[in-house]
């Protein structure tokens, strides 16, 4: 799994893809979740970065 991170929280999706102007992010059933401009993203992490003990992620 995958988190989006926005400057308005976060958006969980099981893959992305990338285009020239964003990421289009997709759930579990392969349905089109949300498009996310890159000027919007902050971040896109993956799950295991939480279970990691590096504090500077968080």
């Amino acid at each position: 799994m995958f988190r989006a991170i926005l400057p308005e929280g976060q958006i969980v999706c099981e893959r992305y893809d990338r285009t020239d102007d964003g990421l289009e992010l997709y759930n579990g059933d392969d349905e089109f979740v949300a498009f996310v401009p890159y000027a919007n993203l902050h971040a896109l992490l993956d799950d295991d970065v939480y279970s990691e003990n590096e504090r500077s992620i968080m």
